[in-house]
């Protein structure tokens, strides 16, 4: 091997400049079972996982979760552990080639009586005539098959694949677990030097992805040799490293998961929480507008006629977003959450759409009642049309009272106003008028 200039390097130097190019998270990444940091919930005394390992059977699984969490570690460790020659491949990058192969190495494998461990990184992006054709090989017991994904597998795998794979769903990183990472990544650069400010730093900037950590730690011992610094602080942390997002993708899981707390926030009449969620997304870069629209739905949704300024001041917040665009206009955002989170609730307009549709689907095209159609020609006229129509403006209170609207033959009430906000006192004016129609000859 020769350096930067064409001179060869000695053996000792060659190593050491290999092994420095290798990335801190694969140096470190565990190599027996007892080293994973968390997933207590999989791989505790009596856990899942922790199970499957003992019971000597190497089953085919899914490891669903974000992206830093072991998946890849834990196919590894699996491989290992049940002897099976463990073949990697990425749908990122894999195609009918790669496939072929796996499966020819896993022949060969089972000719010479050894297990094969087929993992597969990223199965989601897999179409599903690719993921189909692992199923023969699970089935006859040629591979083991693992699959990671970031995914909800539930959408992203086949059904039929699915249901010959245990799903393990791997949590982010806590914070015990990070820190207990960090120190094991700090044993491993003896002369990098953290100062306790910087820890809380690191841990935030990670958020809960060891790989993103470990890659942090990298990027500040190279920051700090270059700077000629020998102890970092939470300064220099904030300094040397680039603000990172938080977890967050537009469109997968933790984007719906996201929306739907928002949602039930704002149902759930919990300002804090609301508010909250909506920061977590729009930090996240969830699109302001869609957020937006989603808020004047929940106007209609949740509130409705219980308080019929909701849906203005979503409205607006939406329009003053358009106007100013972010960050001024994320503040008429925040404004609307907290408004409709403290808004009295009613979902009696949904609940009267959805019944509307659904009577609809069920009664067909029933005739419009003849005293409710126009009559412009003389023989709409002559038909009846119009006839015995009664102007409510002419009546007592503008209402005229006993007359029907509905098709005839069907008696329903599909708004049913609650007693909460403004519906209490529409509530009772309904009431009042069914008292008139009830009187009525």
């Amino acid at each position: 091997m020769n350096d930067l200039f064409g001179m060869p390097l000695m053996p000792d130097a060659a190593s050491e400049l290999a092994a420095s190019s290798v990335p801190l998270a694969e140096r470190l990444r565990p190599t027996r079972l007892e080293e994973v940091v968390g997933q207590a919930h999989l791989l505790g005394a009596g856990m899942p996982l922790a199970l499957a390992f003992a019971s000597g059977h190497l089953h085919s699984m899914i490891l669903w979760g974000p992206p830093g969490v072991g998946k890849t570690t834990l196919a590894r460790l699996a491989a290992q552990h049940f002897q099976a020659d463990f073949i990697q491949i990425s749908a990122v990058l894999a195609g009918v080639k790669e496939i072929r192969e796996a499966i020819a190495r896993a022949q060969m494998n089972q000719h010479a009586g050894r297990r094969t461990l087929l993992f597969v990184d990223e199965v989601h992006r897999f179409n599903k005539a690719q993921q189909d054709a692992f199923l023969p090989h699970v089935e006859s017991g040629l591979v083991s098959f693992i699959g990671a994904t970031t995914e909800n597998p539930s959408f992203e795998v086949v059904g039929a694949l699915l249901s010959r794979a245990q799903v393990y769903v791997l949590n982010a990183l806590t914070q015990d677990a990070l820190a207990a990472l960090l120190e094991r990544a700090c044993a491993s650069l003896p002369h990098l030097h953290l100062e306790a400010s910087a820890h809380p730093v690191l841990l935030e900037r990670a958020d809960g992805d060891a790989r993103r950590l470990l890659n942090l730690v990298e990027q500040l011992d190279s920051a700090a040799t270059v700077s000629g610094i020998q102890q970092i602080d939470a300064a220099f942390c904030l300094a040397a490293l680039a603000t990172t997002p938080r977890r967050f993708d537009k469109g997968g899981d933790q984007f719906y998961e996201q929306i739907s707390a928002l949602h039930k926030s704002v149902r759930g009449s919990h300002p804090d929480a609301a508010v909250y969620w909506l920061a977590r997304m729009l930090d996240g870069g969830a699109d302001p507008l869609y957020i937006g629209r989603r808020l004047i739905r929940m106007a209609s949704e949740d509130i409705g006629l219980a308080d019929p300024r909701a849906h203005t001041l979503a409205l607006e917040a939406v329009a003053a977003f358009e106007r100013l665009g972010s960050p001024e206009g994320e503040l008429a955002l925040a404004q609307a959450v907290i408004y409709l989170a403290a808004a009295p609730k009613s979902n009696a307009v949904y609940t009267a759409w959805k019944a509307a549709r659904r009577l609809v689907e069920q009664t067909g095209s029933l005739p419009v009642p003849e005293h409710l159609r126009n009559a412009p020609t003389r023989l709409m006229h002559d038909l009846g049309y119009g006839q015995d129509y009664r102007y409510a403006h002419d009546e007592p209170h503008a209402y005229a009272a006993g007359v029907r609207y509905l098709p005839d033959g069907l008696d329903v009430t599909l708004y049913q106003p609650t007693d909460r906000g403004l519906e209490q006192r529409i509530g009772e004016r309904l009431a009042w008028l069914r008292r008139l129609d009830d009187a009525a000859p």
